[in-house]
Parts: structure tokens; C-alpha cells; sequence
């Protein structure tokens, strides 16, 4: 009876997507939860709807993880929905990170998309 040897395969959580210092346009808590994001800013960081994120609060030091809703292009938005709009509020500077599990070798080439916004959102 073998078992073989199973080897033993590491992935390592590495900086995916980054917009750096966005500013909160919207609060709602009323809705069930989530962030919205302006469809140009999630091209390009290479985010998609459903996608999972950390939300730092630049203010206050708040840090939340939730998920992508897609905004309307062009919009610059930036809306905190559900319970994470107690945490951020409109106005707010956030910075919005997504991670990607890799192999070793593919995360040293890795080269995650970063976008620092203007004051509107906009690129």
C-alpha cells in the first residue's frame, strides 16, 4: 500500500490592485453592503464586480474587507454601502487594495496596477 508523497504546492497572498487614496463620494447604509467603484478606476487596477477588497479609512485608520460593486463610468464614485458606511463616510480618503494568490516564482514577476486619483477620482 503507497500513499505517494504528496508535494506540498505554497501560494502567497501579493499586492494585486491599489487605489491609493480615493475619496468617498457616497455613504449608504441603507444598502446591503459593499463598495461601489467607478468602472474606469476598476479597469485600471484590474478589479472586478464581486471581487473581494480591503478598505483602509486614510481618517481614521478603519480597515474593512468587502466586496466590488461596479459604478457608473466616468463618475468617479467611491460609495460605501451597508454596515461599512458606519465605518467610512463621504469624504473620506480611502486607499482600496485587492490580493491574488500565486506560486513563489510567478509573485517575484509579479507587478501589481496601482492608480493614485485625482481630487475628482478621475485618473
Amino acid at each position: 500500500m503507497g500513499y505517494g508523497i504528496r508535494k506540498l504546492i505554497m501560494e502567497l497572498q501579493v499586492l494585486k490592485s491599489k487605489i491609493h487614496n480615493a475619496f468617498v463620494t457616497e455613504a449608504n447604509i441603507e444598502y446591503i453592503g459593499s463598495i461601489t467603484i467607478d468602472e474606469n478606476l476598476m479597469d485600471a487596477v484590474g478589479l472586478i464586480e464581486g471581487e473581494q477588497v480591503h478598505v483602509i479609512n486614510h481618517r481614521n485608520g478603519e480597515r474593512l474587507i468587502t466586496y466590488v460593486i461596479t459604478g457608473k463610468r466616468g463618475t468617479g464614485e467611491i460609495c460605501m454601502n451597508g454596515p461599512a458606511a458606519l465605518k467610512i463616510s463621504k469624504g473620506d480618503k480611502v486607499i482600496i487594495i485587492a490580493y491574488a494568490g500565486m506560486k513563489l516564482e510567478e509573485a517575484k514577476k509579479f507587478k501589481p496596477k496601482i492608480v493614485f486619483p485625482k481630487f475628482d477620482n478621475s485618473i
